[in-house]
């Protein structure tokens, strides 16, 4: 499944057109659908262990409180930034400043922060509580089916 990115982003509130929306592959859109990007974003952060415990609980808290709602997108969001959450801290987990790549191209050596890999696993924990819901799955599953 590819994710649309020739959608109108700036003019669609995907909540009030969830046909508009596509899955997509891994974080594909997680910082284009609107209101859901401007609803979680804010409580996004991942720069010590405390931080990403409160924000992954608080995003996972939404996806919750999106699946109560029959808000497959909205639940679909939440568990793009729970991801997003992992792969950014293992990003500056393993390499300072969150670089991977030098100038040149050339890939900078590990350095492990373990504080960062602390925050990557919280959020893995909950980014997998979400992408194994079995609710979430069968709603992904018909929302595919219905829209593609």
């Amino acid at each position: 499944m590819t994710f649309n990115y020739d959608e109108d982003f700036e003019n669609t509130d995907f909540r009030k057109h969830p046909e508009k929306y596509r899955v997509g592959r891994g974080e594909q859109g997680v910082l284009l659908v609107e209101p859901y990007k401007s609803e979680i974003l804010p409580y996004w952060r991942f720069k010590t262990p405390e931080m990403a415990k409160e924000s992954s609980e608080k995003i996972y808290h939404l996806f919750l409180e999106y699946k109560d709602n029959d808000d497959f997108v909205g639940m679909d969001m939440a568990r793009k930034f729970l991801q997003m959450g992992y792969t950014r801290a293992r990003r500056y987990a393993n390499y300072k400043g969150g670089k991977k790549y030098k100038e040149d191209g050339d890939i900078y050596k590990r350095q492990i922060n373990e504080e960062k890999a602390e925050s990557a696993a919280i959020f893995k924990e909950m980014w997998m509580a979400a992408k194994e819901d079995e609710e979430y799955f069968i709603m992904k599953k018909e929302h595919q089916k219905k829209y593609g």
